[in-house]
Protein backbone atom coordinates (compact mmCIF):
# COMPACT_ATOMS: atom_id res chain seq x y z
CA UNK A 1 0.00 0.00 0.00
CA UNK A 2 1.57 3.69 -0.73
CA UNK A 3 0.28 6.74 1.16
CA UNK A 4 1.19 10.13 0.74
CA UNK A 5 1.72 12.31 3.36
CA UNK A 6 0.75 15.64 1.21
CA UNK A 7 0.93 19.31 1.81
CA UNK A 8 2.81 19.29 5.64
CA UNK A 9 5.37 21.76 7.16
CA UNK A 10 9.07 19.51 7.18
CA UNK A 11 12.29 20.77 9.03
CA UNK A 12 14.11 21.08 5.95
CA UNK A 13 18.01 22.88 7.03
CA UNK A 14 16.30 23.83 10.33
CA UNK A 15 13.30 25.71 8.59
CA UNK A 16 9.49 24.59 8.16
CA UNK A 17 9.06 23.95 4.31
CA UNK A 18 5.89 22.20 2.48
CA UNK A 19 7.04 19.09 1.05
CA UNK A 20 5.39 15.88 0.45
CA UNK A 21 6.25 12.21 2.10
CA UNK A 22 5.79 8.67 -0.22
CA UNK A 23 5.13 5.67 1.84
CA UNK A 24 5.28 2.58 0.42
CA UNK A 25 5.87 -0.56 2.22
CA UNK A 26 6.21 0.51 5.62
CA UNK A 27 9.30 2.71 4.69
CA UNK A 28 9.93 6.20 3.57
CA UNK A 29 10.09 6.25 -0.13
CA UNK A 30 10.70 9.43 -1.00
CA UNK A 31 10.51 13.67 0.04
CA UNK A 32 10.23 15.94 -2.40
CA UNK A 33 7.45 18.57 -3.55
CA UNK A 34 3.95 17.42 -5.90
CA UNK A 35 4.90 13.86 -5.42
CA UNK A 36 1.15 13.03 -6.19
CA UNK A 37 1.30 14.41 -9.84
CA UNK A 38 4.66 11.59 -10.27
CA UNK A 39 3.47 8.57 -8.14
CA UNK A 40 -0.44 7.01 -8.10
CA UNK A 41 -0.98 5.96 -4.67
CA UNK A 42 -3.72 4.36 -2.76
CA UNK A 43 -4.41 6.93 0.01
CA UNK A 44 -3.45 11.44 0.18
CA UNK A 45 -3.49 12.04 3.85
CA UNK A 46 -3.51 15.69 3.71
CA UNK A 47 -1.40 17.81 6.32
CA UNK A 48 -1.92 20.95 5.45
CA UNK A 49 -0.95 23.47 8.37
CA UNK A 50 0.51 20.52 10.25
CA UNK A 51 3.95 19.88 11.17
CA UNK A 52 5.43 16.66 9.87
CA UNK A 53 7.69 15.33 12.16
CA UNK A 54 9.58 12.45 13.03
CA UNK A 55 8.22 9.59 15.36
CA UNK A 56 9.45 10.66 18.87
CA UNK A 57 11.86 8.33 20.58
CA UNK A 58 11.22 7.73 24.55
CA UNK A 59 13.86 5.71 25.87
CA UNK A 60 12.33 5.87 29.52
CA UNK A 61 8.73 4.56 29.97
CA UNK A 62 7.04 2.00 32.85
CA UNK A 63 4.36 0.08 31.42
CA UNK A 64 3.64 -1.88 34.62
CA UNK A 65 2.39 -5.06 32.73
CA UNK A 66 3.26 -7.95 33.89
CA UNK A 67 2.34 -7.33 37.85
CA UNK A 68 0.99 -4.01 38.20
CA UNK A 69 -1.88 -4.08 35.28
CA UNK A 70 -4.59 -1.60 37.34
CA UNK A 71 -1.99 0.73 36.74
CA UNK A 72 -1.42 0.33 32.90
CA UNK A 73 -0.75 -2.29 30.37
CA UNK A 74 1.88 -2.83 27.25
CA UNK A 75 -1.85 -1.78 24.69
CA UNK A 76 -2.25 0.95 26.67
CA UNK A 77 0.91 2.93 27.36
CA UNK A 78 1.99 1.85 24.09
CA UNK A 79 -1.25 3.85 22.50
CA UNK A 80 -0.92 6.76 24.80
CA UNK A 81 2.75 6.71 23.28
CA UNK A 82 1.27 6.70 20.10
CA UNK A 83 -1.16 9.59 21.08
CA UNK A 84 1.76 11.79 22.36
CA UNK A 85 3.72 11.52 18.81
CA UNK A 86 6.12 8.55 20.03
CA UNK A 87 6.71 5.63 17.48
CA UNK A 88 9.53 4.29 19.41
CA UNK A 89 9.95 3.41 23.69
CA UNK A 90 12.16 1.51 25.46
CA UNK A 91 10.04 -0.54 28.55
CA UNK A 92 11.80 -0.28 31.97
CA UNK A 93 11.70 -3.58 33.73
CA UNK A 94 10.19 -2.44 37.01
CA UNK A 95 7.28 -4.93 36.55
CA UNK A 96 6.82 -8.52 38.21
CA UNK A 97 8.07 -10.60 37.90
CA UNK A 98 11.25 -8.75 36.31
CA UNK A 99 12.71 -9.74 32.78
CA UNK A 100 16.18 -11.14 34.84
CA UNK A 101 16.19 -14.12 32.82
CA UNK A 102 15.88 -15.13 29.32
CA UNK A 103 12.85 -16.76 29.48
CA UNK A 104 11.23 -14.28 31.53
CA UNK A 105 12.87 -11.51 28.81
CA UNK A 106 11.33 -13.53 25.74
CA UNK A 107 7.98 -13.36 27.58
CA UNK A 108 8.10 -9.71 27.97
CA UNK A 109 9.30 -9.48 24.02
CA UNK A 110 6.11 -11.71 22.60
CA UNK A 111 3.90 -9.60 25.21
CA UNK A 112 5.25 -6.36 23.46
CA UNK A 113 5.20 -7.54 20.10
CA UNK A 114 1.56 -8.82 20.46
CA UNK A 115 0.32 -5.53 22.29
CA UNK A 116 2.13 -3.08 21.39
CA UNK A 117 0.75 -0.50 19.07
CA UNK A 118 4.23 1.22 17.97
CA UNK A 119 8.03 0.28 18.03
CA UNK A 120 9.06 -1.31 21.66
CA UNK A 121 12.46 -2.52 22.78
CA UNK A 122 12.61 -4.00 26.15
CA UNK A 123 15.34 -3.45 29.22
CA UNK A 124 16.81 -6.25 31.24
CA UNK A 125 17.71 -5.88 34.95
CA UNK A 126 21.34 -5.42 35.92
CA UNK A 127 20.54 -7.77 38.77
CA UNK A 128 18.12 -10.68 40.04
CA UNK A 129 14.83 -8.47 40.94
CA UNK A 130 16.33 -5.14 40.36
CA UNK A 131 18.14 -5.98 43.56
CA UNK A 132 21.01 -6.90 45.76
CA UNK A 133 24.01 -8.06 44.14
CA UNK A 134 23.63 -10.56 42.05
CA UNK A 135 24.42 -9.85 38.33
CA UNK A 136 21.93 -11.26 35.69
CA UNK A 137 23.33 -13.40 32.82
CA UNK A 138 24.04 -10.64 31.09
CA UNK A 139 25.53 -12.58 27.81
CA UNK A 140 21.92 -14.60 27.74
CA UNK A 141 19.77 -11.57 28.20
CA UNK A 142 21.74 -9.83 24.94
CA UNK A 143 21.07 -12.89 23.07
CA UNK A 144 17.54 -12.91 23.89
CA UNK A 145 16.42 -9.67 22.65
CA UNK A 146 17.45 -7.17 25.71
CA UNK A 147 18.02 -3.62 24.50
CA UNK A 148 20.20 -2.11 27.49
CA UNK A 149 20.58 -3.00 31.21
CA UNK A 150 18.99 -1.39 33.82
CA UNK A 151 17.59 -1.71 37.57
CA UNK A 152 15.51 1.44 37.29
CA UNK A 153 13.73 2.68 39.85
CA UNK A 154 16.29 1.18 42.04
CA UNK A 155 20.26 2.54 42.23
CA UNK A 156 22.72 0.01 41.98
CA UNK A 157 23.81 0.44 46.05
CA UNK A 158 27.34 -1.45 45.86
CA UNK A 159 29.88 -0.26 43.74
CA UNK A 160 31.72 -3.48 43.37
CA UNK A 161 28.40 -4.77 41.46
CA UNK A 162 28.37 -1.72 39.61
CA UNK A 163 31.98 -2.37 38.36
CA UNK A 164 31.42 -6.07 37.36
CA UNK A 165 28.09 -4.89 35.40
CA UNK A 166 29.94 -2.30 33.47
CA UNK A 167 32.64 -4.89 32.67
CA UNK A 168 30.73 -7.18 31.48
CA UNK A 169 28.57 -4.53 29.74
CA UNK A 170 31.73 -3.20 28.23
CA UNK A 171 32.62 -6.53 26.36
CA UNK A 172 28.98 -6.99 25.20
CA UNK A 173 28.60 -4.01 23.96
CA UNK A 174 25.71 -2.99 26.01
CA UNK A 175 24.10 0.05 28.09
CA UNK A 176 24.46 -0.06 31.80
CA UNK A 177 21.12 2.97 32.24
CA UNK A 178 20.95 4.12 35.87
CA UNK A 179 18.52 5.40 37.88
CA UNK A 180 21.09 7.00 40.45
CA UNK A 181 19.88 7.15 44.08
CA UNK A 182 22.12 6.26 47.03
CA UNK A 183 19.51 4.67 49.29
CA UNK A 184 21.55 5.73 52.28
CA UNK A 185 21.37 9.54 51.74
CA UNK A 186 17.35 9.94 51.10
CA UNK A 187 16.52 9.65 54.93
CA UNK A 188 13.00 8.69 54.01
CA UNK A 189 12.15 11.61 52.19
CA UNK A 190 9.27 12.60 49.70
CA UNK A 191 10.72 15.82 48.09
CA UNK A 192 13.13 17.65 47.43
CA UNK A 193 15.23 18.83 50.91
CA UNK A 194 15.19 22.20 50.89
CA UNK A 195 13.29 25.27 51.89
CA UNK A 196 9.81 24.37 49.94
CA UNK A 197 9.98 20.95 51.56
CA UNK A 198 10.66 22.48 55.16
CA UNK A 199 8.26 24.78 55.23
CA UNK A 200 5.71 21.87 54.16
CA UNK A 201 6.70 20.18 56.73
CA UNK A 202 7.92 16.90 54.41
CA UNK A 203 11.25 14.56 54.98
CA UNK A 204 13.40 15.73 52.23
CA UNK A 205 15.78 14.08 50.16
CA UNK A 206 18.95 15.74 49.38
CA UNK A 207 20.45 16.12 45.70
CA UNK A 208 23.45 14.64 46.74
CA UNK A 209 21.73 11.03 47.05
CA UNK A 210 21.91 11.24 43.44
CA UNK A 211 24.76 13.22 42.37
CA UNK A 212 27.38 10.81 44.78
CA UNK A 213 26.29 8.27 43.00
CA UNK A 214 26.74 9.40 39.72
CA UNK A 215 29.99 10.52 40.72
CA UNK A 216 30.87 6.99 41.43
CA UNK A 217 29.63 5.75 38.43
CA UNK A 218 31.52 7.94 35.71
CA UNK A 219 34.66 6.72 37.73
CA UNK A 220 33.66 2.75 37.36
CA UNK A 221 32.37 3.86 33.68
CA UNK A 222 35.97 5.28 33.19
CA UNK A 223 37.75 2.15 34.53
CA UNK A 224 35.25 -0.17 32.63
CA UNK A 225 35.37 1.33 29.24
CA UNK A 226 31.36 0.91 29.43
CA UNK A 227 28.35 3.42 27.95
CA UNK A 228 27.11 4.37 31.19
CA UNK A 229 23.83 6.55 30.79
CA UNK A 230 22.07 8.59 33.12
CA UNK A 231 18.35 8.54 33.84
CA UNK A 232 16.35 11.19 35.23
CA UNK A 233 19.06 13.84 36.10
CA UNK A 234 17.87 16.58 38.26
CA UNK A 235 19.94 18.75 40.01
CA UNK A 236 23.20 21.01 38.95
CA UNK A 237 25.62 19.27 40.81
CA UNK A 238 25.05 16.06 38.81
CA UNK A 239 24.88 17.99 35.40
CA UNK A 240 28.53 19.85 36.46
CA UNK A 241 29.63 16.14 37.17
CA UNK A 242 28.31 14.61 34.08
CA UNK A 243 30.19 17.65 32.09
CA UNK A 244 33.21 16.81 33.45
CA UNK A 245 33.69 13.27 32.50
CA UNK A 246 32.44 13.74 29.46
CA UNK A 247 35.46 16.77 28.90
CA UNK A 248 37.21 13.56 30.25
CA UNK A 249 36.48 11.11 27.73
CA UNK A 250 33.96 9.33 29.71
CA UNK A 251 31.27 6.69 27.88
CA UNK A 252 28.32 8.45 29.47
CA UNK A 253 25.81 10.24 28.31
CA UNK A 254 22.43 10.84 29.71
CA UNK A 255 18.53 12.19 29.61
CA UNK A 256 16.33 14.74 31.54
CA UNK A 257 12.60 14.29 32.18
CA UNK A 258 10.29 17.03 31.04
CA UNK A 259 9.03 17.96 34.23
CA UNK A 260 12.45 18.84 35.96
CA UNK A 261 12.80 21.12 33.06
CA UNK A 262 9.07 22.70 33.33
CA UNK A 263 8.27 22.18 37.39
CA UNK A 264 10.47 23.00 40.19
CA UNK A 265 9.98 22.23 44.37
CA UNK A 266 8.37 25.75 44.19
CA UNK A 267 5.62 25.15 41.97
CA UNK A 268 4.79 22.13 45.00
CA UNK A 269 2.47 24.71 47.20
CA UNK A 270 0.90 21.76 49.37
CA UNK A 271 0.87 18.30 49.98
CA UNK A 272 0.44 17.09 46.17
CA UNK A 273 1.08 13.99 45.20
CA UNK A 274 0.92 15.19 41.70
CA UNK A 275 4.08 16.83 42.33
CA UNK A 276 5.91 13.63 43.63
CA UNK A 277 8.07 11.60 41.85
CA UNK A 278 12.13 10.19 41.76
CA UNK A 279 13.50 11.98 41.46
CA UNK A 280 12.23 15.16 43.41
CA UNK A 281 11.54 18.25 41.31
CA UNK A 282 14.87 19.99 42.36
CA UNK A 283 15.86 23.69 42.79
CA UNK A 284 14.84 26.99 40.75
CA UNK A 285 18.49 26.48 40.20
CA UNK A 286 18.29 23.02 39.48
CA UNK A 287 15.59 23.25 36.94
CA UNK A 288 17.98 25.99 35.30
CA UNK A 289 21.25 24.15 35.09
CA UNK A 290 19.17 21.46 33.36
CA UNK A 291 18.08 23.52 30.76
CA UNK A 292 21.70 25.03 30.11
CA UNK A 293 22.84 21.60 29.77
CA UNK A 294 20.36 20.72 26.97
CA UNK A 295 21.77 24.05 25.61
CA UNK A 296 25.33 22.97 25.99
CA UNK A 297 25.53 19.43 25.20
CA UNK A 298 26.40 18.12 28.72
CA UNK A 299 22.48 16.44 28.64
CA UNK A 300 21.88 14.44 25.12
CA UNK A 301 18.17 13.77 25.12
CA UNK A 302 14.74 14.22 26.60
CA UNK A 303 12.47 11.50 27.76
CA UNK A 304 9.72 11.25 29.64
CA UNK A 305 9.79 8.56 32.48
CA UNK A 306 6.47 7.96 32.02
CA UNK A 307 4.78 6.26 35.14
CA UNK A 308 1.22 5.68 35.54
CA UNK A 309 -0.29 5.28 38.69
CA UNK A 310 -4.10 4.63 40.15
CA UNK A 311 -5.84 7.38 40.67
CA UNK A 312 -6.68 5.98 44.22
CA UNK A 313 -2.30 5.81 44.92
CA UNK A 314 -1.91 9.24 43.66
CA UNK A 315 -5.08 10.64 45.54
CA UNK A 316 -3.17 10.55 49.10
CA UNK A 317 -0.50 11.77 50.73
CA UNK A 318 2.99 12.76 49.55
CA UNK A 319 4.13 11.04 52.17
CA UNK A 320 1.76 7.68 51.48
CA UNK A 321 1.30 8.16 47.80
CA UNK A 322 3.84 5.93 45.42
CA UNK A 323 6.68 8.28 43.04
CA UNK A 324 5.87 9.17 39.38
CA UNK A 325 3.56 10.84 37.26
CA UNK A 326 2.75 9.90 33.36
CA UNK A 327 4.28 12.01 30.77
CA UNK A 328 3.99 9.81 26.83
CA UNK A 329 0.75 12.22 26.36
CA UNK A 330 2.26 15.38 27.60
CA UNK A 331 6.08 16.06 26.95
CA UNK A 332 5.67 17.40 23.45
CA UNK A 333 2.63 19.47 23.82
CA UNK A 334 4.21 21.07 26.98
CA UNK A 335 7.98 21.31 26.25
CA UNK A 336 6.58 23.19 22.47
CA UNK A 337 4.35 25.62 24.41
CA UNK A 338 6.92 26.75 27.08
CA UNK A 339 10.01 26.64 25.38
CA UNK A 340 9.81 26.48 21.48
CA UNK A 341 7.12 29.74 21.85
CA UNK A 342 9.08 31.32 24.23
CA UNK A 343 12.08 31.40 21.99
CA UNK A 344 14.49 29.23 24.63
CA UNK A 345 14.58 26.58 22.48
CA UNK A 346 14.41 26.00 18.47
CA UNK A 347 11.69 23.33 16.98
CA UNK A 348 15.02 21.93 15.33
CA UNK A 349 16.66 21.60 19.08
CA UNK A 350 13.20 19.97 20.88
CA UNK A 351 12.62 17.18 17.85
CA UNK A 352 16.70 16.56 18.27
CA UNK A 353 16.68 15.84 21.60
CA UNK A 354 13.16 13.99 21.64
CA UNK A 355 13.48 12.07 18.56
CA UNK A 356 17.14 12.01 16.49
CA UNK A 357 19.68 11.77 19.41
CA UNK A 358 18.35 9.07 21.74
CA UNK A 359 17.93 7.41 18.23
CA UNK A 360 21.50 7.67 18.15
CA UNK A 361 22.43 7.40 21.21
CA UNK A 362 21.18 3.78 21.27
CA UNK A 363 21.54 2.29 17.92
CA UNK A 364 17.81 2.72 17.06
CA UNK A 365 17.01 2.72 13.32
CA UNK A 366 14.01 5.56 14.41
CA UNK A 367 13.90 9.44 15.28
CA UNK A 368 14.31 10.77 11.51
CA UNK A 369 12.52 11.17 7.86
CA UNK A 370 14.86 10.20 5.34
CA UNK A 371 14.03 8.08 2.25
CA UNK A 372 14.59 4.28 3.15
CA UNK A 373 13.91 4.88 7.02
CA UNK A 374 10.99 3.53 8.65
CA UNK A 375 7.44 5.39 7.86
CA UNK A 376 7.06 6.38 11.39
CA UNK A 377 5.80 10.18 10.91
CA UNK A 378 3.97 12.16 13.36
CA UNK A 379 1.14 15.42 12.46
CA UNK A 380 1.42 17.86 15.17
CA UNK A 381 -0.68 20.80 15.06
CA UNK A 382 1.29 23.86 15.92
CA UNK A 383 -1.17 26.63 15.92
CA UNK A 384 -4.48 25.33 17.55
CA UNK A 385 -4.54 25.91 20.97
CA UNK A 386 -5.77 22.73 23.21
CA UNK A 387 -6.75 22.02 26.64
CA UNK A 388 -4.91 18.93 28.17
CA UNK A 389 -7.36 17.09 29.88
CA UNK A 390 -7.44 13.53 31.72
CA UNK A 391 -10.69 12.30 29.68
CA UNK A 392 -8.08 12.44 26.56
CA UNK A 393 -5.59 9.98 28.16
CA UNK A 394 -5.10 6.41 26.56
CA UNK A 395 -2.99 5.62 29.25
CA UNK A 396 -4.87 4.14 32.32
CA UNK A 397 -2.70 7.29 34.93
CA UNK A 398 -4.33 10.69 35.04
CA UNK A 399 -1.37 11.56 37.44
CA UNK A 400 0.10 14.55 35.59
CA UNK A 401 0.39 18.11 36.94
CA UNK A 402 -0.04 19.54 33.98
CA UNK A 403 -3.63 18.82 33.39
CA UNK A 404 -5.88 21.87 32.97
CA UNK A 405 -2.89 23.44 30.98
CA UNK A 406 -3.75 25.03 28.05
CA UNK A 407 -1.28 24.27 25.06
CA UNK A 408 0.33 23.91 21.61
CA UNK A 409 1.53 21.22 19.51
CA UNK A 410 -1.79 18.64 19.40
CA UNK A 411 -1.04 14.94 17.89
CA UNK A 412 -3.22 14.79 14.97
CA UNK A 413 -2.21 11.64 13.19
CA UNK A 414 0.16 8.99 14.29
CA UNK A 415 2.36 6.58 11.66
CA UNK A 416 4.28 3.36 12.61
CA UNK A 417 5.53 1.52 9.62
CA UNK A 418 3.48 3.52 7.88
CA UNK A 419 0.29 2.13 9.39
CA UNK A 420 -2.24 4.38 11.57
CA UNK A 421 -1.02 4.32 15.29
CA UNK A 422 -3.26 6.98 16.64
CA UNK A 423 -5.60 9.40 14.75
CA UNK A 424 -6.96 12.58 16.66
CA UNK A 425 -10.91 12.74 17.14
CA UNK A 426 -12.59 15.30 15.59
Amino acid sequence: MKRLIKNGQCLVNGHLQVRDILIADGKIAKIGQHLSAQTPVDQIIDAQGLFVSPGLVDVHVHLREPGQTAKETVKTGSLAAAHGGYTTIAAMPNVIPAPDTSERLKAMLALNQRDGAVHMVQYATITTDRGGDELVDMAGLKAAGAFAFSNDGNGVQTAGTMYQAMQQAAQLNMAVVAHAEDDSLTFGGVMHEGNVSKRLGLPGIPSVSETAQVARDVALAAATGAHYHVCHVSSAATVQVIRAAKAAGVNVTCEVSPHHLLLSDEDITSDNAMLKMNPPLGSEQDRRALITGLLDGTIDLIATDHAPHTDAEKAQSMLKAPFGITGSETAFAMLYTKFVKTGLFSLVQLINWMAASPAARFGLNAGQLMAGAPADVVLFDLTTPFTIQAADFLSKGHNSPFIGQQVLGKTIRTLVSGKDAYISRP
